[in-house]
C-alpha cells in the first residue's frame, strides 16, 4: 500500500492503482467517458484530467499510476478550465437532438455537460455527419452522436472476443464501424448499448418507447439457462419495455446475453388466457371456466388407476411449483414424474454429481479446463465469458472434446468422439500430462450432449478421468468435477430427487407442467393430455384440456442455479386475464379430485417453509462425495464386465442459441436473430 493525498485528504491505495481509483477511494467524482472498470484503459476522451503537484500540465487520471506521496488536485481552476475545453470539443460535432434521443435522461454526456461544461457555445460552423451502420436486428446506430470513446470496440475484442468493431480514419474523419459492411455477430452484442455513454448505440426495440423516469424497475433473474444471471426488468403499466443487467460479481458481473436482454417480447405472443377443452382429438378447443376444467380432470383421474398417471415437468418451472407437483402426484399414489429433457444417465444420489462444484467466480483460479462435448458460447454465454476472462490472464490450458467451435479463445482440440474419453480415462492421450501437472484442473460436461445408447458408459468414463486426477476429484480443497445442464429447473428437480430413470410409457393420463419441449410419442398422443402453461405451444395444441398459468415475470418464484445458489424472481405486473400461478392451480385442483388428499398450503410462504425444511439450501448446496483418490500418477480405467463400446460423435445439444425455450420461440426479435445469424451451411454457425 502507498499513501497519496487527494484534495488534502490522505488515502492508502494498492501499488499500481491509478489516480482515478485513488480519487474514488475518497469519494471524489471524476468525470469520464472512455474509462470502464472491466475494460482496458484507452485514455482518449481526456475528460478525467486532474492536476498533480510538480507536473507542468493536467494529466489523464485513468491512465496515470499513483506514486508514494503524490498530491492530486481535482477541483482547481486549471482542472475546471480543462474539463470545459474537453466538453466544448466533444460537443462541436455532437447533434443537438436530445429531445428525440433514446439516451435522454440517462446520458453521461448530458449529465457531465451540465455539471462540468460551459454555459454557452462559441461554435458557429457546420457540424459533421456520419453514415449510420447496420449492426444487426438489435442495435440502432446514430453514429453522428459518437464521441469515439471506443468502449464498444474494447468490449467486442476483450469481453465478447469478436473482432467486428474498430475505428477507421484519422482526426475529424474517424469513424467507428465494422470495417466492411457486416453485422455485429456476437451473442453479447446488446451490452454495447449499456456501455455507450451517449446515444450512438441504442436498442432498436426500445426506440421511442419511453423515458427512464417513466419506468418501474424490478429486480429479477434470467431463466433462459441454468446460470441465473441477475437482471433488472423495466416496465410501464403491463408492458415490459426493456431488460438490463444487474450487477452480480459472483455470476454475470454486469453483462447479459442478447437472449436474456431481448426475448421478453415473446411473453406477449400467443399467450393462453383462459382454460380450454375439446371433447376429442379432432374437435376444436372451446373456452371453459376453471370449475368446468377441474370437474373434467376429476372425472378422468377417478376413471384410471394411479399407475396410469404420468407427470412431465418443464425447464422453466420454479422450485415451489416443482415441489408441489411432486406432492400432488404422490397424494394421487403416482410416482411417475420426470423432466422433459432425458437425464436418465445422470446419478442424482450425490449433490456433487449434478452441478458446478467449481463456483463460477472460482473459474478464475483454475489453470486447466476440459470441455466435453460442450459449446459454452451457445449453452451459457456468461460461462463462456468467464472462461475467456481466465484465458486472457494467461496460464490457462483449455481442451475441447467434440466438434471444433469458435469459442472466442484458443483451445487444444483433443478429439471429436467418445474414443477420446476412453484415451483420457486410460491415460493414453497426450493431454493427460497437462491435467496431472495442473494445480486446479476442471472438467465441464453436459449429460444431454452424450447421445447414444451407452450414456452410462460415457458418464463412467468421465468419472474415471476425475478419479485418476486427485486434484480433479471432488474434495474440500478444490472441486473440479462439473456437470452443466441447460434448464433453469434442472437443479430444482435434482434437489427434490426427480430424474428420468424410471419411465412408464403406458400412461392413460399425461400431465404436462410447462413441458413445452417434451416430444409426445404416438401412444402418448392418444392419452388424455393435460397441459398447464402460459404459451400455446405444440404440446398445448395436442392436449385435451389446457390450464393457463403465469410467466416468471408475473409472479414471485425461486430457482436454484447451476452452482446451487438460491435466487428469486419478482412480479413485474399483475396480469388481467384468467391465468393463475402454477401452485394455486395445483392447490385448487387437489380440493376437487375425489381420490386424493387436499394439499394443505394456503400461501407460497408455507410451501417454502416446508420445502426448506426438507432440503438444505445455502450459498453452495453441493456436498462432497467420497471418491477413491489415487496417490500415484497412473491412469486406471475400470472396465465393467458388461462394457460395450460405441464411438459416438460428441456435440452440443443446443442447435440454435436464440430458440431454446418457449419464450424465445415466440419472440419476434429472437426469430429474426436466428434467421440473421444462423448460417445454413455444412459448418457450425459458431
Amino acid at each position: 500500500m502507498i499513501k497519496v493525498i487527494v484534495d488534502g485528504v490522505e488515502v492508502f491505495v494498492e501499488k499500481g492503482s491509478t489516480v482515478l481509483q485513488a480519487c474514488e477511494a475518497v469519494k471524489v467524482e471524476i468525470p469520464r467517458f472512455c474509462y470502464h472498470e472491466r475494460l482496458s484503459i484507452a485514455g482518449n476522451c481526456r475528460m478525467c484530467l486532474v492536476e498533480i503537484e510538480k507536473t507542468p500540465k493536467p494529466v489523464a487520471s485513468c491512465a496515470m499510476p499513483t506514486m508514494e506521496g503524490m498530491k492530486i488536485y481535482t477541483n482547481t481552476p486549471l482542472v475546471k478550465k480543462a474539463r470545459e475545453a474537453v466538453l466544448e470539443f466533444l460537443l462541436i460535432n455532437h447533434p443537438l437532438d436530445c429531445p428525440i434521443c433514446d439516451q435522454g435522461g440517462e446520458c453521461d454526456l448530458q449529465d457531465q455537460a451540465m455539471l462540468f461544461g460551459s454555459d454557452r457555445s462559441r461554435f458557429y460552423e457546420s457540424k459533421r455527419s456520419v453514415t449510420d451502420k447496420n449492426c444487426g436486428p438489435l442495435i440502432k446506430t446514430i453514429m453522428t452522436r459518437c464521441i469515439h470513446c471506443t468502449r464498444c470496440v474494447r468490449f467486442a475484442s476483450e469481453i465478447a472476443g469478436v473482432e467486428d468493431l474498430g475505428t477507421t480514419g484519422r482526426g475529424n474523419e474517424t469513424e467507428i464501424g465494422t470495417y466492411i459492411e457486416k453485422t455485429f455477430e456476437s451473442e453479447l452484442s446488446g451490452n454495447v448499448i449499456d456501455l455507450c455513454p451517449v446515444g450512438a448505440l441504442t436498442s432498436k426495440g426500445y426506440a421511442f418507447q419511453s423515458r427512464p423516469w417513466e419506468l418501474r424497475s424490478t429486480n429479477s433473474i434470467d431463466i433462459s439457462d441454468s446460470l441465473g444471471s441477475n437482471i433488472k426488468i423495466d416496465s410501464r403499466g403491463t408492458d415490459i419495455l426493456r431488460i438490463t443487467p444487474r450487477f452480480c460479481e459472483d455470476i454475470n458481473e454486469e453483462w447479459i446475453s442478447d437472449k436474456t436482454r431481448f426475448s421478453f417480447d415473446g411473453l406477449n405472443n400467443q399467450r393462453i388466457e383462459s382454460p380450454y377443452y375439446r371433447k376429442d382429438k379432432s374437435s376444436k378447443f372451446e373456452p371453459i371456466t376453471w370449475e368446468e376444467a377441474f370437474s373434467i380432470i376429476n372425472n378422468q383421474v377417478n376413471s384410471v388407476d394411479s399407475s396410469q398417471l404420468k407427470g412431465i415437468i418443464g425447464q422453466l418451472i420454479d422450485l415451489e411449483t416443482t415441489y408441489l407437483f411432486k406432492e400432488f402426484l404422490n397424494k394421487l399414489g403416482c410416482s411417475n414424474y420426470i423432466l422433459q429433457k432425458d437425464n436418465s444417465n445422470l446419478n442424482i444420489d450425490l449433490c456433487s454429481n449434478y452441478g458446478m462444484n467449481t463456483l463460477i467466480k472460482d473459474i478464475e483460479e483454475s489453470d486447466c479446463c476440459v470441455l466435453i462435448g460442450m459449446n459454452p458460447r451457445l449453452e451459457s454465454s456468461m460461462l463462456n465469458v468467464r472462461l475467456r476472462k481466465r484465458f486472457l490472464e494467461g496460464g490457462f490450458n483449455i481442451g475441447l472434446i467434440g466438434n471444433p467451435q469458435n469459442l472466442t479463445y484458443d483451445y487444444t482440440h483433443l478429439g471429436t468422439s467418445t474414443k477420446t474419453l476412453l484415451d483420457l480415462a486410460e491415460g493414453k492421450h497426450s493431454f493427460c500430462k497437462t491435467l496431472l501437472k495442473s494445480k486446479k484442473p476442471m472438467i465441464i460436461y453436459n449429460p444431454l450432449n452424450l447421445e447414444g445408447s451407452n450414456n452410462n458408459v460415457y458418464i463412467h468414463l468421465i468419472n474415471s478421468i476425475s478419479k485418476n486426477i486427485p486434484k480433479l476429484s471432488v474434495n474440500e480443497a478444490w472441486s473440479g468435477f462439473n456437470t452443466f445442464t441447460n434448464g433453469a429447473n434442472d437443479l430444482n428437480s435434482f434437489e427434490l430427487g426427480i430424474s428420468n430413470k424410471h419411465k412408464n410409457l403406458n400412461s392413460k393420463i399425461i400431465y404436462l407442467l410447462g413441458a413445452d419441449e417434451y416430444t409426445l410419442s404416438n401412444k402418448e398422443k392418444n392419452s388424455f393430455v393435460i397441459y398447464q402453461g402460459h404459451h400455446g405451444s405444440t404440446n398445448a395444441q395436442l392436449a385435451d384440456i389446457i390450464l393457463p398459468s403465469l410467466a416468471f415475470t408475473e409472479k414471485e418464484s425461486s430457482y436454484i442455479n447451476i452452482e446451487g445458489k438460491l435466487q428469486e424472481t419478482k412480479r413485474v405486473y399483475k396480469p388481467s386475464h384468467l391465468a393463475r400461478e402454477d401452485w394455486k392451480i395445483l392447490r385448487a385442483l387437489s380440493e376437487v379430485i375425489d381420490c386424493m388428499e387436499t394439499l394443505n398450503f394456503n400461501s407460497k410462504t408455507e410451501i417454502k417453509r416446508e420445502l426448506f425444511n426438507k432440503i438444505n439450501l445455502s450459498q453452495n448446496n453441493f456436498s462432497y462425495s467420497d471418491m477413491n483418490l489415487l496417490d500415484n500418477n497412473k491412469f486406471i480405467f475400470d472396465k465393467k464386465s458388461n462394457f460395450k463400446w460405441n464411438n459416438v460423435l460428441l456435440k452440443s445439444s443446443v442447435k440454435d442459441f436464440y430458440n431454446t425455450n418457449i419464450i424465445t420461440q415466440f419472440s419476434k426479435l429472437m426469430n429474426l436473430c436466428s434467421k440473421t445469424y444462423n448460417k445454413k451451411n455444412n459448418f457450425n454457425s459458431y
